[in-house]
């Protein structure tokens, strides 16, 4: 029988608040960030590191000075390799903290497969996001001597478990609902983007406005409206917008009660758990939101694990180098960043 490695790749989060510091600085001086040369880029993140550390810190400790992120990764690496059987081993590697992708390359190397297929948990395809650890993934396969065939996948921004899972939990907080109150509006929201990014041809704000119509077709509630938006903004640059922190002002104002679901991140993390859990619920109580509702990340929902373990088997029969889900539909016009473009 033949072996098969499924690379599962996520940002990474510090383990203590020791480790802050330099995951901020190993976030910060990846050029997909921060597209200059070093030295150049080194000194930025090395400074922006310095200035953030005591911030993220207080985030940090809000959540027990750990990110959640790798335990919730292994949780579904653990799932997916329990839908997909024998023969399969599912290793977890993070872009920013550990374990990082040489560790991981030695691993597959030592387990031997006869094949390996890179597995982003970024439904929505970016060069800051998927690219990045695609790459940084290839700079340490060359280095451990990784020969086997090597098949990736981009995205997924419609995959029906995918959707399924963030549109099930989405109804569950529908139903529970308030009856007193009017119905609430449905902020959908995911991680932003410097425009500049967007601009350069990058297909992650179109690949994030698709997974939000696939969530309101499969809800069917034309009564429900709901609102795309971005979170999670740093620095001085202009970001895609509407912002959910706009938003949920704007709903305060209204006295609109809010259901705001996570769009772009399947695991819960800093950006879940403190900035809309806390920062945002506060906001939202301090605005005068009736009621706010977070709904939660897909984690290791049946369907979603179902939805990878589609995604792998299609690009392990494929043959190709770079697949996506089989209902996606190319990027459109102008997005000269796609993937599946690029590698064709």
């Amino acid at each position: 029988m033949s072996k098969t490695a499924i690379v599962i790749m996520n940002l990474g989060g510090p383990d203590s608040a020791a480790a802050v510091e330099p995951f901020l600085f190993n976030l910060f001086s990846d050029p997909a960030i921060i597209a200059l040369p070093n030295p150049l880029r080194w000194m930025i993140a090395k400074l922006i590191s310095q200035r953030r550390a005591p911030i993220a810190r207080e985030i940090y400790a809000k959540i027990g000075n750990t990110s959640p992120l790798l335990a919730n990764t292994q949780a579904q690496a653990r799932a997916l390799e329990a839908m997909l059987g024998a023969d399969v081993r599912v290793f977890s590697v993070m872009r920013y903290w550990q374990p990082r992708a040489f560790e991981i390359a030695q691993a597959v190397k030592a387990w031997d497969p006869d094949e390996i297929i890179l597995l982003p948990l970024y439904p929505q395809y970016s060069s800051t996001t998927t690219a990045s650890s695609f790459e940084d993934w290839a700079k340490a396969a060359e280095r451990v001597g990784l020969r086997m065939p090597t098949r990736a996948i981009c995205c997924y921004p419609e995959e029906p478990g995918f959707i399924a899972a963030l549109a099930q939990s989405i109804d569950a907080a529908l139903q529970a609902w308030t009856p007193d109150l009017p119905p609430p509006r449905l902020l959908l929201s995911a991680h932003g983007l410097p425009k500049r990014v967007i601009a350069k041809g990058d297909p992650y704000q179109s690949q994030v406005e698709r997974t939000a119509a696939a969530i309101v077709a499969k809800l069917a509630r034309p009564e429900i409206e709901s609102v795309v938006c971005y979170q999670s903004r740093v620095g001085p640059l202009e970001w895609i917008g509407p912002a959910t922190d706009a938003e949920i002002r704007r709903a305060g104002s209204e006295e609109r009660g809010l259901i705001v679901a996570p769009i772009a991140f399947v695991s819960e993390h800093s950006e879940t758990l403190v900035e809309l859990d806390i920062e945002y619920g506060h906001l939202a109580a301090s605005v005068g939101v009736p009621r706010y509702v977070r709904v939660p990340t897909v984690g290791t929902a049946p369907s979603f694990i179902a939805g990878l373990a589609a995604l792998v088997r299609r690009a392990s029969a494929s043959g190709e180098a770079m697949t996506r889900a089989e209902n996606a539909a190319p990027c459109g016009a102008g997005l000269g960043l796609c993937a599946c473009r690029n590698a064709a």
